[in-house]
Parts: C-alpha cells; structure tokens; sequence
C-alpha cells in the first residue's frame, strides 16, 4: 500500500511541474514570489521617502518688532534689502510678512541655514531696529526720512498716512 502512494505520487509530480498555469489546490509560487517583491519594494520606498522627510528641518517663524518700519517706502527698502539676503542665506529665508501699522515682521526661515538672531542682525544691517537690537548707523543714515525713529523726526507725520502707497 506504500509502494502504492508512492508510485502515485511520483506520477503526479511531473504533471504538476509541467502545467502552465496554477494547479487547483497548490499556491501559483511566481505570482506569490512577484506578490512578495512588490510588497517589499513598497516597504522599501516608503521607509526611504520617510527618511528623507525626517532629515529636512521644518520651516521656523519668528516675528519682529520694529518701530521705524511704518510706511510703505519703508517696506520697500526693506523687502529689496531681504531679497538680497535671501539669495545670500542659500534659500534660509522663505518668506516674509510684513504688517505697517503694527510695524512688525514676520519671517519663515529654515533654521539649518539662517536663524533668528541672524535675521535680526539683517534687518539691522538694512538700517532698522529689530526688537531691542539697534540699526546700525551707517545703514540707518541711508533711510528715508519716513523710516528713521520718531525720536528722529521719522515714522508717520500728523494728517499724512504712509503705510499706503499713494496713486499718482
């Protein structure tokens, strides 16, 4: 009766081998095989694309204040001045906000390659107070008179709105 099973089975062998096509009642190996490389690649990509996303720093804001940035001829200094510095931080500098009336700013940087103090120090060098830290004074000199400290005779004039650009 052995001898029997095992003639058997070894006559099936050979018919199972050759078939093209799954065999009812055996798992198809190469769609299953191709099911599992496609499983891993996927794995794969993914563990990858979230290793990338892990490495980039994410985007930072800081707000300044700064009572000399009032009018609109003011931002203009200001915003050619940051175009400038955001060539020069190799892209550290995203974007920034500025607010008249408030005589704020707003600046999104990446703070593996700018960072708060040093945008403070920019607008500094620009020629404008940046929280409690001064211009400087050869920068601050350059300004429009518009822009210059209230202290200074700067900033809006009684009866004449600056912080919106006049229509000529």
């Amino acid at each position: 009766m052995i001898a029997n099973t095992s003639n058997s089975i070894k006559n099936l062998l050979p018919d199972i081998l050759t078939k093209e096509g799954p065999t009812p009642g055996l798992p198809d190996f190469k769609k299953h095989f191709a099911m599992k490389k496609h499983l891993i690649f996927s794995f794969l990509l993914i563990a990858i694309s979230l290793s990338v996303n892990a490495q980039q720093p994410k985007p930072e804001w800081v707000t300044i204040k700064s009572p000399n940035l009032k009018c609109w001829e003011c931002k203009e200094v200001l915003d050619k001045y940051l175009l400038l510095e955001k060539g020069a931080t190799d892209g550290g500098v995203m974007q920034w906000k500025i607010n008249l009336p408030q005589g704020e700013i707003k600046v999104q940087f990446l703070p593996d390659r700018a960072s708060a103090d040093g945008i403070r120090t920019a607008l500094n060098n620009a020629g404008f107070d940046a929280d409690s830290n001064k211009a400087t004074e050869d920068a601050y000199k350059k300004l429009p008179p518009a822009c210059k400290r209230s202290e200074d005779g700067g900033g809006p004039q009684p009866r004449k709105p600056c912080h919106v650009k006049p229509i000529f």
